[in-house]
C-alpha cells in the first residue's frame, strides 16, 4: 500500500514544475549517543528500506547535515541513484528558501535529526502540529509543494 502511494505521488508530481516532492526523514538508528555515532545495525537496515522505498521515486537531489548518522541514511539511496549527497544548509529557514527555490529537480531526499524534521516542514510553510519524538527512526514525511496550499503525508517505513 505504502509503495503504490510513494509512486502516486511521484506520478503526480512529474507532471508539471509547479510543484516539488520532498522526501524528509530523520536519520535511522544510530550505535551510541556520542556527538557523532555511526547507524547501528538496525540503522544500517533502516537505510537500505528507505532506498528500497524511495528507488523508483523519482529522486533527483538528496541533501543531509554534516553528521555521520544523517550521510550513512541516505547514502544507500544515493549509491543507488549514482547522486551526490549535498550537504544541507544549518540555517533551517535559508535551507527551506533554497528548496522551495530549486525546481531543478521533481523530488528530493533530506535527512535531518528529530529535532529538525518538523521544524524544516514548518520553515517550508506548512504548519505542524507534530515533533518526532527520540525514539522514531521510522517516519517519512511527504511534502508535496504546490499552490495555494502544500500537501503533507507522514507514513511508516
Amino acid at each position: 500500500m505504502k509503495t503504490w502511494f510513494l509512486v502516486f505521488t511521484c506520478l503526480i508530481s512529474t507532471q508539471a514544475l509547479a510543484f516539488q516532492t520532498l522526501f524528509i526523514v530523520r536519520h535511522a538508528e544510530k550505535q551510541d549517543d556520542s556527538r557523532d555515532p555511526p547507524l547501528s545495525l538496525q540503522g544500517k537496515k533502516r537505510a537500505l528500506d528507505l532506498a528500497l522505498h524511495l528507488k523508483d521515486a523519482d529522486v533527483q537531489a538528496i541533501f543531509a547535515t554534516e553528521f555521520q548518522r544523517t550521510q550513512n541514511t541516505a547514502a544507500p539511496l544515493a549509491d543507488l541513484l549514482k547522486i551526490k549527497t549535498v550537504v544541507a544548509d544549518k540555517d533551517l529557514a535559508k535551507f527551506a528558501s533554497q528548496l522551495l527555490a530549486d525546481k531543478s529537480s521533481s523530488s528530493a531526499l533530506v535527512v535531518g535529526h528529530s529535532n529538525t524534521v518538523a521544524d524544516l516542514v514548518k520553515a517550508l510553510g506548512v504548519p505542524v502540529k507534530w515533533q518526532l519524538a527520540d525514539n522514531e527512526f521510522d517516519r517519512l514525511v511527504i511534502v508535496t509543494l504546490s499552490k495555494p496550499t502544500a500537501v503533507v503525508s507522514i507514513l511508516r517505513y
